[in-house]
């Protein structure tokens, strides 16, 4: 089954943005960049596989490296101009005004409830308890819908690295490619499984829980 790669900004994956954010924040603390092991051992990845996000980021023009020279990789000022764009984004919609939305009451789904109105507001940063841990991701596809999670939904999500057997997870695969299903470890591998007959479960021995979905948003 295809897999989507989401990739945030620039064409790139999740990780390699976040390894071109390990590299500019050692330089920026430390002044100077991290060794491969180094950034393996941040981003709980292998070292090859580190190698190949190190290639694909000079392919783009976004990361620079010296030729035999240890602690020798610098972003460009491509890079740099992404990373203030990305950040300068990321502060402006967490400055913005009207976070909240007001909150009436409820409504019933089965039987009709007598109307209350009660003044409240609901923000997603109070429901979900926003963090550095928490984000959201666009849903691609029909894999989940028979979990009610349709293809255009946004599913909230906090970083995790386990998760408890059928718990709806994000998972990377091949240490690059996510994918959103239920989670089930078995004895020698996971299994990570769709709702929706028309896919089949996924069985992987190189998988790797990134985040645990908490909530789920739809714009109707």
């Amino acid at each position: 089954m295809h897999q989507t790669k989401m990739q945030p900004a620039e064409h790139l994956t999740p990780r390699q943005l976040q390894l071109l954010r390990v590299v500019a924040s050692s330089l920026d603390s430390r002044s100077y960049s991290p060794t491969i092991a180094e950034l393996a051992g941040e981003l709980r990845i292998s070292r090859s596989t580190v190698f190949e996000h190190i290639a694909e980021l000079r392919k783009k023009d976004l990361l620079r490296a010296a030729p035999g020279r240890a602690r020798s990789l610098k972003p460009t000022s491509k890079a740099q101009k992404l990373l203030s764009r990305i950040d300068d984004g990321h502060s402006a919609h967490q400055d913005a005004p009207g976070k909240s939305i007001p909150l009436c009451g409820c409504v019933a789904a089965g039987s009709p409830l007598q109307a209350i109105e009660n003044k409240d507001t609901l923000s997603l940063e109070s429901y979900f308890g926003i963090d550095d841990d928490t984000f959201a991701l666009e849903v691609r596809g029909d894999s989940m819908i028979d979990d009610g999670i349709c293809d255009g939904d946004y599913v909230v999500c906090r970083r995790a690295c386990t998760a408890q057997n059928g718990r709806l997870v994000v998972a990377i695969l091949d240490d690059d490619n996510a994918t959103l299903k239920r989670f089930y470890k078995e004895d020698s591998r996971v299994r990570l499984d769709p709702a929706n007959d028309q896919y089949q479960p996924i069985y992987s021995n190189n998988c790797r829980i990134d985040a645990v979905v908490v909530g789920l948003i739809r714009k109707l």
